[in-house]
């Protein structure tokens, strides 16, 4: 029995999170107020009591969902056995915490590099993305792939929903003609940018050179990595795929897959929200889930 431990990304996160773990596990509160010291703010705060503007911020939202994912899963004790991990998009820091890749200290710092670089990278041109809801992958590349404008696939996230990510004008337009095609839904998300098209490559440049500056280990478990959708462990392979994940497509349908034909039995999602509990039984409707996101 093949116990898989997925990790949510940006979009899940909610005010009060992570707060029951300050406030009845000493190790996480330890944690958490390490994570205080090394943003130079009291994110705890903006967590536990903020709005949700304040958790909307980039510069919050994906710390804010990291710390809740790996706390939670670094305090599990015993009960934490992993045979493979994966996250999706920015879960996949945590996945590599979680697997011992990363040190929490390291994973945070590139975290919090991440996001400014992404925030950085959405101010330098208008951009957006754009969920297509009801259609063949293929079609969607196919009608990306006709656009004169910047519009590529983000995030395969399940059979018959596909993300799409690019300049504003290139995904007004993948939506016209993905909706004339038979889209069941062609719906613009309220996101700051391109994220995982070509207009992050500015971000993608910038975080290189803090990944390569990173300790990467040997991982405790193989980790499926987003960029190819395949397990690894080679510290060097790792971080060339955290380096493209920012430019490249989430794969996120064949990522479970691909650990369903590995064999994964069960599957545990750690961290705020149920959403890839949902895509994952979506993508195979048999799949044994559960979600971890409190005590």
């Amino acid at each position: 029995m093949a116990k898989a431990y997925v990790f949510p990304g940006q979009g899940a996160q909610f005010v009060g999170m992570g707060k029951d773990l300050y406030e009845q596990v000493p190790q996480a509160a330890e944690m958490f107020e390490k994570a205080n010291e090394i943003l130079g703010f009291r994110i705890t705060d903006l967590m536990f009591e903020g709005t949700e503007e304040d958790l909307r911020q980039t510069k919050v939202t994906q710390p804010a969902i990291f710390l809740h994912s790996v706390i939670l899963a670094l305090t599990q004790g015993d009960k934490f056995k992993p045979d493979m991990t994966a996250g999706h998009s920015l879960g996949e820091f945590s996945a590599l915490v979680a697997a011992g890749a990363l040190s929490f200290e390291d994973g945070l710092r590139l975290v919090s590099q991440r996001a400014q670089a992404m925030q950085k990278a959405c101010e330098l041109e208008p951009s957006t993305m754009a969920a297509i809801v009801g259609l063949d992958d293929k079609i969607v590349e196919d009608a990306c792939a006709e656009i004169d404008a910047v519009v590529v696939p983000a995030n395969y996230n399940c059979p018959g929903q596909l993300v799409i990510s690019g300049s504003i004008e290139g995904v007004d337009k993948a939506c016209e003609k993905l909706t004339a095609l038979g889209a069941k839904r062609a719906l613009k998300l309220s996101v700051g940018g391109a994220f995982h098209s070509p207009l992050m490559e500015p971000a993608r440049a910038q975080l290189a050179e803090a990944i390569e500056k990173t300790e990467i280990k040997k991982p405790i478990c193989p980790v499926y990595q987003n960029v190819s959708a395949q397990p690894f462990t080679d510290p060097a392979k790792i971080k060339e795929n955290l380096i493209a994940q920012l430019t490249a497509p989430v794969k996120w349908t064949q990522t479970v897959q691909n650990m369903l034909a590995d064999g994964a039995t069960h599957f545990t999602e750690i961290g705020p929200g149920k959403v890839l509990t949902g895509l994952i039984k979506k993508i195979d409707r048999n799949a044994e889930c559960e979600n971890i996101g409190s005590l």
